[in-house]
């Protein structure tokens, strides 16, 4: 019997990896102990901190800011987590703010200022609606994955240990808050706090046909010693990983599959809007933009020394044109 390398990967318990997790996909010449039962901050900060992991997904903005200090990590284009962010700008409803430009010269919270979803909306705010990062007072919570410099005009303020932005936005010592996930202020109706844009899903929608860009949240990172040893690991980990994905995607396509009522009419309007893989992988010309803009943001946000390509960040997955297709020679 061949030996396989074994590797540990860490990610997030998702459908497109159904299929490397439950073991219906294997990558060729690898045993992937797999792991999935922790949040997003703790895995990026036991991957890049800790090293904990051999493979991992990893924050976008903070792989952007690694890469730019040259630590010891590469990754492939394989993109798990996507998500519009306009959603994500929660308000005190008794500060009076109303439109984008109202928060300029705001007190605004963040969990950690190089959290992706954050990163995003501070380029959106920026380059959309006419609010510069640095007219903005902010205030960080968490300890950063990747530690940096801020810009000496750049007011960023860290939060001392018993304090949270939640909190701090409820009972008014914050304006606003840009977060990653649903706060329980929403989800329990609190009425001290409020969506910036109550509509939403339009704005996101008005700003996908405007830009075209559906942004990518996480990366999927590789000590660059893996890649090093064993160069051939990240070519069969990214078509791994394309076959879970088809594969979820075929089994999602039956509208029995999830508890939704009007489930196959929502995929449907969003097959319209983005087309029939909005999780596509790879270096794409979509994908690309997406990147660029991404790295653009940090290089005008101060937090790399350049801004750099896509062909910088990712170890290339490309094994010749036409080969691995469904006949083989």
């Amino acid at each position: 019997m061949s030996k396989k390398l074994s590797l540990t990967l860490a990610c997030g318990d998702y459908e497109i990896v159904r299929a490397l997790k439950e073991g219906t996909v294997e990558p060729d010449g690898i045993e992937l102990t797999m792991l999935t039962d922790m949040d997003s901050t703790t895995r990026h900060w036991r991957f890049i901190r800790n090293r904990d992991f051999d493979v991992a997904e990893y924050s976008c903005s903070s792989y952007v800011v690694a890469r730019d200090q040259n630590l010891p990590v590469t990754a492939i284009p394989v993109f798990l987590h996507r998500r519009f962010r306009h959603g994500f700008v929660y308000i005190n409803t008794g500060k009076g703010i109303a439109k984008p430009t109202d928060l300029i010269g705001r007190k605004i919270g963040v969990k950690s200022y190089l959290t992706t979803a954050c990163h995003w909306l501070r380029g959106i705010l920026e380059h959309e609606y006419g609010v510069p990062h640095k007219s903005i007072e902010w205030f960080a919570e968490l300890d950063e994955e990747v530690d940096f410099t801020p810009p000496t005009d750049l007011k960023l303020t860290k939060l001392p240990n018993d304090k949270s932005v939640e909190d701090m936005l409820v009972e008014g010592e914050l304006d606003a808050v840009l977060h990653a996930d649903l706060i329980e202020p929403i989800v329990n109706k609190d009425p001290r706090v409020g969506r910036l844009w109550p509509d939403f899903k339009s704005e996101e929608q008005a700003y996908y046909k405007k830009t075209g860009i559906f942004p990518i949240m996480h990366v999927m990172a590789i000590k660059q010693e893996i890649v090093d040893r064993h160069p051939w690991v990240p070519i069969n980990l990214f078509h791994a990983f394309e076959k879970s994905k088809a594969m979820a995607m075929r089994r999602l396509n039956n509208p029995r599959i999830v508890p939704l009522a009007w489930y196959r009419e929502a995929w449907e309007e969003q097959e319209k809007l983005i087309g029939p893989d909005p999780w596509e992988c790879g270096l794409t010309d979509r994908n690309r933009h997406i990147l660029e803009t991404m790295a653009a943001y940090s290089h005008e946000q101060g937090l790399t020394r350049r801004r750099m390509s896509p062909d910088e960040l990712f170890v290339s997955v490309f094994q010749g044109r036409k080969r691995g297709d469904k006949f083989g020679v």
